[in-house]
Formats: structure tokens, sequence, C-alpha cells
């Protein structure tokens, strides 16, 4: 699913990537800890091909990083810290856009809406008018609309109430089962140790520990950079 060798990424002209090593396989379910600016969010955006490959190799979904970025980004789903909804479009809008942008159909919409539990009443309204959580649960809607079989997800139960956390759990879980990679970065501890099948610890750009099963750690304190 994922294999990077001596990955270096940039963000300006600072290695936030500063060589890292990682192979992840199909159907895991990974935690990405560490201290703020670690690279966790940058190895995310990394690995759904947003951003440019500095040095080493990467391979994501068997392409390669360094010359087909565009063929990896219709195959993930990247929920970041922006929900990458469109503010003058209504919620359906948003999601018909992503279904189109990765060739999905939209009978898909209404049940990733209904999965979600974003109320028919909220289908029509512009995203600018959607509370917080709202936003949040009608953009991992947009994720399930995708299909993805990679699931990139950058703190995801920021913003949402117990209800939407317990959903975003289950959500991952199914991904799983239905044979998705799901990568995470998160500092909800509580919640994430318990539904990942490893953890990996990010610091300074760099692995620093790889292990099968939840692993607590100070590094994994704070929130994703």
């Amino acid at each position: 699913m994922i294999r990077l060798d001596a990955v270096v990424a940039l963000l300006g002209r600072f290695p936030a990537l500063a060589g890292v090593d990682l192979d992840i396989a199909d159907g895991e379910i990974v935690l990405i800890q560490g201290p703020n600016g670690a690279g966790k969010s940058t190895l995310l955006r990394l690995c759904a091909g947003l951003l440019r490959l500095e040095s080493g190799s990467a391979t994501v979904l068997g392409s390669d990083l360094s010359t087909s970025r565009a063929a990896v980004r219709r195959r993930v789903g990247l929920l970041g810290h922006d929900t990458a909804l469109y503010d003058e479009l209504s919620v359906v809008e948003n999601l018909e856009f992503w279904a189109a942008a990765s060739r999905v159909d939209r009978s898909s919409v209404l049940p990733a809406l209904a999965r979600l539990g974003v109320a028919p009443r909220l289908h029509d309204v512009a995203v600018s008018k959607l509370s917080a959580g709202q936003r949040r649960r009608v953009a991992l809607a947009g994720v399930v609309v995708r299909r993805p079989e990679l699931w990139l997800l950058d703190e995801p139960h920021a913003g949402l109430d117990q209800a939407g956390r317990d959903l975003v759990d289950d959500l991952v879980v199914e991904a799983a089962r239905a044979g998705a990679t799901v990568l995470m970065a998160s500092h909800e501890l509580d919640r994430t140790v318990d539904l990942a099948t490893r953890t990996v610890v990010i610091a300074g750009g760099m692995v620093v520990a790889d292990r099968l099963g939840s692993v607590h750690s100070e590094a994994g304190e704070g929130c994703a950079d």
C-alpha cells in the first residue's frame, strides 16, 4: 500500500520530512503519533499526492509519487484540518463535486450523508452556514463518497460531539474490514490507541518508533502538526 525509502519533503525550505522509511500493508489501521511540528500532517499530505517528493523514493497504491501523484489523488481520501469544502456550494453540491472528481456515481451522495448523520434539512444549505461539527460530518461524508483505498485522517475526531466521535471510530473499523488502509494522526489517544493495529511515532521528520498494536508515548501528546 505504502513504501517510503529515505523520503525528504520540504515546506518552503524546511525539511518537514527528513528521511522517512516506512512500509504499510493493505488493511492496516496505523496511528501516527508525534509532537507538534514532527511531520505527521506532512506525511499524510505526501501520501495523498499533494506534496512534491524532494528526494528518496515513495510508492503509494502502486504509483511512484515522483511521477504519478495525480493517479494517487483519485484513489485516496484525505481529511485534513481544512475540510476542503467549498463554502458557496451546498452540502449536496460539495459531495457531488467530490463524487465526480473521484469518478464515483452520484447515487452514493445521499447514503453517505445519512451514514454521517447529516439531516436532510441541511442538504441544500450552503456550507458557509454550517456549524464546525456539521462541516466536519460533511467532510467525512466526502471521504465515504470517494470510496478510497487509502484513508488519510488528520485529527478525525476534532470538532465532533460524542456521537460523531463514535461514528468516526465505526467508519475506521468498517473501512479496514472492507480492505482499505487507514492512516490517522491524532492526539485523542484514549480513542485511537484501541483502534490502531500499529503505531508509528514521528519526531523531527523521521520515524523513531514503529510497533504493532498501540503505544502510549509522550511523543504522541499534543495536536497534529
